[in-house]
């Protein structure tokens, strides 16, 4: 991040939370590093440090401020909008990729070697991936710690401790205190039933009401169920299986989930999944500061102030769910997966909620003739290929993917355009830029919008909405959906429309 000392320091001044998880604030006089809305007072400005990671200021000897709790906060954007490899290597560390397995997996996943890793991940974010990995299991331990009634020696190896004392000394360097001290704060909607409550931190604004509507109209029948205020679906993790219900509070500045795991090793897994679909790190003030720019999208970006762009818990299924969108109604494609699900889907030992099974693997997809499911044939050979090309290893859908790469090799398998591989990049790898220029709603909304809608000139409006063009799509597709004068599908260009400028060329600002 380029801020200057100067301007991080003002930010803490005035308690801008617009800046938590995008750098840390660390007080030599102290030992202790805050994000900077902390409440505290001020620290005197020689006495200050910034870091760009909680990893970084725990590297160089400070410990979490245990009342902003810093480790807790969004992580910074700036990294989804990067696509080079510290980027890729960031969004995997936090996806869980160093939980199980070592460094040396991790860079031959970015083929590269283990060394090399380690000095470019110094060179741009000041720690190497053990430490970012040493911070996140820090993390889990103290969730752990603050919402169950685990003993500790437990907590230690389930949150990846190879020793208790390993464990004990690790908590007092990252918290400045005993694990004990943490769970004396447990909260009282901590139980012992076997489920975990927490609460996880967004940056508001947060529109919690248009995602929820968004994946309300999608939800699959038998992995997930939404009532207007909770979502509810089951999940395939390392370990085992979950089930998890998010509840978003978009005034409160964050999330509550409830969740019930298979395997405690789990959780930071099922958190991530959850924060990934639901675009918990994402930075609204910087998207809109781009986007409010086009005198067209303006107006849009006032109305739907925060919106979002849904995630995904697995990218191998959004990549089906997209086959099955094509060409079809949103209600459409829920009855094709949903008879996916049925034929295909692992059953849960424990069914809740409506929650009857775990979504298809790439396997099970890639070994099923997929007959009497109501699939044309060319649908039926886009999802075996999709699925073996997973199986076999060839195609790896996730946010630590190369973006550009993984376009590539979906437009090379059959039944794959331009607008399945557009939607997939945009929601199954994060990218924040990534835009399916073809889309029929897109070209709706801006006939209502009184622009030209032809793919060519859609481009070439976008190059302003850089490099947070997925979230205009969104903004577009609502506008679509809440245009009610007239059926999108006939809405035609009006002489009465009145001219909309493009909007003025200006150097984009750098994404927090």
């Amino acid at each position: 991040m380029s801020d200057s000392f100067d301007t991080r320091y003002r930010a803490i001044a005035s308690r801008d939370e617009r800046y938590d998880g995008v750098f840390f604030t660390a007080v030599r006089t102290t030992g202790i590093y805050c994000r900077p809305s902390c409440p505290a007072r001020t620290p005197r400005a020689e006495n200050v440090r910034f870091f760009d990671t909680a990893a970084a200021a725990q590297a160089a000897g400070f410990r979490a401020c245990r009342r902003c709790r810093p480790d807790a906060t969004p992580g910074s954007s700036a990294w989804d909008v990067r696509a080079d490899r510290v980027a890729r290597a960031l969004r995997l560390i936090h996806a869980g990729a160093l939980d199980d397995a070592g460094v040396g997996a991790l860079a031959a996943r970015l083929a590269v070697s283990p060394r090399h890793l380690h000095r470019e991940m110094l060179a741009e974010v000041g720690v190497g991936p053990l430490a970012l990995a040493r911070t996140r299991r820090a993390q889990t331990a103290r969730l752990l710690l603050e919402a169950t009634a685990l003993p500790a020696t437990e907590i230690a190896f389930v949150a990846g401790y190879g020793s208790v004392r390993q464990f004990n000394t690790h908590i007092r360097e990252a918290y400045g205190c005993a694990p004990g001290a943490l769970r004396a704060r447990r909260p009282a909607a901590a139980d012992d039933s076997g489920e975990l409550a927490l609460r996880l931190a967004v940056r508001r604004p947060y529109d919690a009401r248009g995602l929820l509507a968004f994946l309300a109209t999608r939800a699959v029948p038998g992995i997930e169920a939404c009532d207007g205020s909770t979502y509810r679906r089951s999940l395939r993790l390392a370990h085992g299986t979950a089930l998890v219900a998010v509840t978003p509070d978009g005034d409160g500045g964050y999330a509550q989930l409830r969740l019930r795991l298979g395997d405690l090793r789990d959780l930071g897994a099922a958190v991530a999944a959850c924060r990934r679909l639901f675009d918990m790190d994402a930075d609204p003030q910087a998207v809109a500061g781009v986007l409010a720019l086009d005198p067209a999208l303006a107006p849009l970006v006032a109305a739907r102030p925060g919106l979002r762009v849904p995630g995904h818990v697995d990218g191998f299924e959004l990549a089906v769910r997209a086959v099955l969108g094509q060409q079809v109604t949103v209600q459409g494609a829920r009855t094709l997966a949903a008879r996916l699900v049925a034929r295909l889907g692992a059953p849960l030992e424990r069914q809740v909620d409506g929650l009857t099974h775990l979504f298809p693997t790439s396997a099970a997809i890639a070994g099923d003739a997929l007959s009497g499911l109501g699939l044309t044939g060319g649908r039926i050979r886009a999802l075996h290929a999709l699925a073996n090309a997973v199986v076999e290893g060839r195609l790896q859908l996730d946010a630590g993917a190369d973006r550009a790469a993984t376009r590539h090799a979906l437009l090379a398998l059959p039944g794959f355009g331009a607008w399945t591989a557009d939607y997939i990049a945009m929601r199954a790898l994060g990218d924040p830029d990534a835009m399916p220029l073809t889309d029929l709603g897109l070209r709706n909304a801006l006939r209502l919008l009184c622009l030209p809608d032809d793919p060519r000139s859609l481009q070439a409006r976008a190059e302003s909405w850089r490099p947070w063009r997925a979230y205009a799509a969104l903004h577009l597709w609502a506008h679509l959906a809440a245009a009610t004068p007239r059926p999108a599908s006939t809405a035609r260009r009006s002489p009465s429309c009145p001219p909309v400028p493009m909007a003025p060329p200006s150097p984009r600002p750098p994404a927090r």
